[in-house]
Parts: structure tokens; C-alpha cells; sequence
């Protein structure tokens, strides 16, 4: 009887599985390192087979774990990479090229002459944000230019564009068309979110095709079937039914459904993500995303699980919910350049010691604006900016400041969120990284004045793409009947007096003043 659900964390440094039961339960976990590949400096790419091994090795992992059959799994749900874009032949199904990263850099030089189209003051209301080196309308329209394989699949009408949930369906499985979510197809650059259309103008001088992009439909949705290994060599199709961006996964597996819902996820850099209902904001300082869409019938009424083959219908508009985002430029990579190059430690432990060591940061300020400054500043000539030095400053001082700085950055988004919407976020999950640490945690809590809350259970994206894939299953009736996190979450109150919070918030932007424009003297 197939009674358990699969779960599927495809992220850009691995890949998670994981095995759900009907109480929510993970019964067995699977994870495969994703090595990156950089053939020239600052590009980053990966190789499609690899990712398709790494999955397919960690479903295996996770079913021995469970115990479980690949026949046992009701349904799959994956949440996916945002702007890791791949391109393989519809004839073949064999990519046409490495995907490239969202950390990649080589569009640098596109960006000046894009800047210059007559609609470019149009691309954040449009697209919902601005796209960067990072975002895949720029990986792409560098591939129209300089990729053969993929110019000539593009003429002959054969090239496919997608994320890493696309080609684990075309690798893996057996798509039931070429289509993605909402809010990965908006994660593309190339989808007017407003309109609900890609849009043509964006397409046009970007030079790239429309007809090789996926069809947009929401995150609960019969996509087709991934074929599952046990451990013992037996095989199986499973229907994948929920497809997400994970940093989406990751707002949907802290339990934030509700508008003024918001976590914060440390990994290379620190994404808040505040949950805002059924209505995107006009935004020129946040971005603007869909959280997650439901089919216009709740989808666990019913389930919406089909065989193989089967098209559903979607003739009702889909129910979208949708959340803002912001991101600090570094916070883990910051972490690396502490270890590696300022030898301030050796282990990523020795932070959190270092940094309770000491009761304060002893007047130093750090803005570890090493790529720039994001939300609210947007400085990209900012730089990186240590100041308050004294001979009594010490290691100690600098770790503290820099945890400091991640408190100090996440107030500035969520006060922007509250200026710019109304919403006031009362509490904020967090997870990831440095969310590990008690003292990062507590002195978020102390910097933003809200509880920070971090969840027993710290596989949030995969765990959200089981629990939806049992939505279009039919598992659960809807969102309310979701089942809670397991384990009891750690609350961090905010002891820190209102008057010093507001003092060191003060003394932050006065050295974020001194750190701003550096690369223009």
C-alpha cells in the first residue's frame, strides 16, 4: 500500500531526500554533495548528470533508511534551485550545455548594455524584481550568443529551458509536459508576474525564444513521474505532484501561511521572506515573489494525484499567495573570509565562542559589505568596513560585531517591509548556517526587538516539499490540517532594552554612511 510521501531538496551545493508519513513523521533522510565547476574565473556551473546521480543516489539513501519501497511512495514534491538554469535537446534528453549557477559572473558585462533598452525602468514592477548577474535572463541571453548547441536547437525548435526540476523529470522520469510553478517560472527573469505572460519586449532583447520556456501552473500539480530505486535494485514510478523554488519551500516548511508570516534562512547569504497574502505589493525596494500557488479547488480535497499521462485541467485561475524577499549580500561567505583569509579562526564553531566570550563588541561596528549593500541601502559600491578599533579590540570583538551586523541588516528589512506595507512582523523563524548558534540567535532576537524561533527540526525545504506533494495527494484536506513541526522550538526572547537597541542601530548606520559609494574613490 503506498502510504509515504517523498520529499526532494535539489540545492546548489546538494541534494536531500527525504521519507514522510502520514503524521508528518521523516522516517529516512538521504543527502549527495553537488560539486560546482568553474572552467573559467567567476563562472560556475554544474553538470546535469551529476545532479541526476546525486538525487537519484540520495532518494536511495533515504527509502534503505525508511525501510521503504520505491512502490510504498504515494507521491513526490521538489523543491528546486532558482536561477540555475539548464538547456537540453526535447530529441535527445541530453543537455546541450552545463547549467549555469546563480553565483556565476560572466553576464557582468551585459548587464551596462541592457541598462541601456528603453524599457529597462519597467523590469522590477514587471518581473518583480531587478535581474542581476545571478538571474537566468541573463545566463540565457549569454547562451543565445555564445552557445552553438544551444543557438542550433533553439532553430531547429528542439531546445528546452529549465531548472533542476525540469531535468530531474526529463532525467529521472517521465514528464507530463514542459511546465513549472508560478513562482519558479517568475524566477526565470523573463515573466511579466503581473500579467501572467512572459513577456515579449524581455524576450525579444534578450534573444531568447519563448517556445523552449515552460508552461507556468501552480506548485500543486500533477507533473509526471520520477522513477525511485530501493536499495535492493527495485524500481518504481511515483507522481510528482508539488514542484517549488526551495527558498519558497523553506517560508512553506517554517509554517508561514498567513500574511505577516516570516523566517529568515543564513546560508551564503541571510533571505528574509515575509509571507502578503493573495495581492503583490507595488515594490521598488523589495522583491516581489509568488510564495507557492494552489489549484483553484483546494487541492487536498480531493488529491489530485492521476496515472500516468493524465491532463489535468486548469481552467479555473490558480489561487496564488505571495511573499516579499531580501537578502543580505554575504553572511556565510563572510564567515569563509574570517576563517580563510583574516585566520580570525579555523572552525565555524570557534565564532560563537569567540563572540560569547565577550559581553558586547566593545564599540566596533563591522559591515561586511564585501560584494555591496542590499536592501534598504542598495549600495553596490559599498565595501566591506570595520570601525571603532582600539588596542583593546580583540577577535572576540570582531565575531560579536559581525553577528551584530546579520541582527542589524535583518531589522533594516523588516522595518522596509513595515514602511513599505503595513505589515509588522511580530516573531521570525529562522534556520540555516549560523542559526545553529544560541548567541547569533539570541542577538537577533536582541537587534530586532521580535522573537527569533528556531525550529527542533532543521530540513525545512524538503520536509515542505513532502507536505505538499501529500496536498495533491489528497494526505491532508488543506493547509490547516498540515502537521506540525516535530520537536519543541527554541525561542529566542529579545533581552536587549530598547534604548541600547536603538543606540547600536544608530552607531550601524553611521558606519553603513562611511561604507557606502567606497568604490568610487
Amino acid at each position: 500500500m503506498t502510504t509515504f510521501l517523498l520529499g526532494i531538496d535539489q540545492g546548489s551545493s546538494g541534494s536531500r531526500a527525504a521519507v514522510m508519513n502520514q503524521n508528518g513523521d521523516i522516517l529516512g533522510y538521504g543527502y549527495r554533495p553537488l560539486p560546482r565547476i568553474h572552467p573559467h574565473n567567476g563562472w560556475v556551473e554544474q553538470d546535469p548528470h551529476q545532479l541526476t546521480l546525486g538525487v537519484e543516489q540520495a532518494i536511495t539513501e533515504a527509502l534503505a533508511a525508511a525501510n521503504c519501497r520505491p512502490a510504498d511512495i504515494l507521491a513526490v514534491g521538489i523543491a528546486g534551485q532558482r536561477n540555475t538554469d539548464f538547456v537540453w535537446d526535447a530529441r535527445t534528453a541530453r543537455p546541450l550545455a552545463n547549467a549555469i549557477t546563480w553565483q556565476d559572473l560572466r553576464t557582468a558585462p551585459l548587464l551596462a548594455e541592457l541598462e541601456q533598452w528603453e524599457h529597462a525602468a519597467e523590469r522590477r514592477r514587471r518581473l518583480g524584481y531587478f535581474p542581476g548577474t545571478w538571474s537566468s535572463a541573463n545566463h540565457l541571453a549569454w547562451r543565445m550568443r555564445h552557445q552553438p548547441a544551444v543557438i542550433e536547437a533553439a532553430w531547429a525548435g528542439t531546445l528546452r529551458i529549465g531548472f533542476s526540476a525540469n531535468w530531474l523529470l526529463e532525467s529521472l522520469g517521465r514528464p507530463a509536459g514542459h511546465m513549472l510553478d508560478f513562482g519558479l517560472v517568475q524566477q526565470m527573469g523573463l515573466f511579466d508576474f503581473r500579467a501572467e505572460r512572459y513577456w515579449s519586449d524581455w524576450l525579444a532583447v534578450l534573444g531568447v525564444p519563448l517556445e523552449p520556456l515552460p508552461v507556468p501552473v501552480p506548485t500543486v500539480h500533477y507533473f509526471g513521474t520520477l522513477r525511485l530505486t530501493g536499495p535492493a535494485g527495485d524500481v518504481a514510478d511515483a507522481p510528482v505532484l508539488a514542484v517549488i523554488g526551495n527558498e519558497q519551500a523553506a517560508l512553506f516548511g517554517h509554517q508561514c501561511y498567513y500574511p505577516g508570516d516570516a523566517e529568515c534562512s543564513h546560508g551564503t547569504a541571510s533571505f528574509v521572506d515575509v509571507v502578503v497574502g493573495d495581492t503583490p505589493p507595488e515594490q521598488e525596494k523589495l522583491n516581489v515573489y509568488y510564495a507557492w500557488s494552489f489549484p483553484a479547488e483546494s487541492p487536498g480535497r480531493r488529491g489530485i494525484g492521476q496515472p500516468v499521462g493524465y491532463p489535468p485541467p486548469a481552467t479555473r485561475h490558480p489561487q496564488h499567495t505571495f511573499c516579499l524577499e531580501a537578502d543580505t549580500t554575504v553572511s556565510g561567505a563572510a564567515i569563509r573570509w574570517m576563517k580563510e583569509e583574516a585566520r580570525l579562526f579555523d572552525r565555524d564553531e570557534e565564532l560563537s565562542l569567540l563572540a560569547a566570550s565577550v559581553p558586547d563588541s566593545g564599540g566596533v561596528v563591522f559591515v561586511p559589505a564585501f560584494t555591496g549593500l542590499n536592501v534598504p541601502h542598495n549600495d553596490a559600491a559599498a565595501r566591506g568596513t570595520i570601525l571603532g578599533l582600539t588596542l583593546g579590540s580583540s577577535r572576540a570583538h570582531l565575531a560579536r560585531a559581525f553577528l551584530e551586523s546579520l541582527g542589524y541588516q535583518i531589522r533594516g528589512i523588516l522595518e522596509t517591509i513595515t514602511a513599505e506595507t503595513g505589515l509588522v512582523v511580530q516573531q521570525i523563524s529562522t534556520g540555516g548556517g549560523i542559526a545553529a548558534s544560541d548567541i547569533a540567535c539570541q542577538i537577533q532576537a536582541d537587534l530586532t526587538g521580535i522573537p527569533t524561533i528556531r525550529p527542533a527540526f532543521t530540513e525545512l525545504a524538503v520536509r515542505a516539499a513532502a507536505l505538499l506533494a501529500g496536498l495533491g495527494a489528497g494526505t491532508w484536506p488543506g493547509v490547516e490540517d498540515l502537521p506540525a513541526l516535530p520537536g519543541t522550538p527554541i525561542v529566542f526572547e529579545p533581552r536587549l532594552p530598547a534604548d541600547q537597541r536603538d543606540a547600536g542601530y544608530t552607531r550601524w548606520l553611521a558606519a553603513v554612511d562611511r561604507a557606502k559609494n567606497w568604490i568610487s574613490y
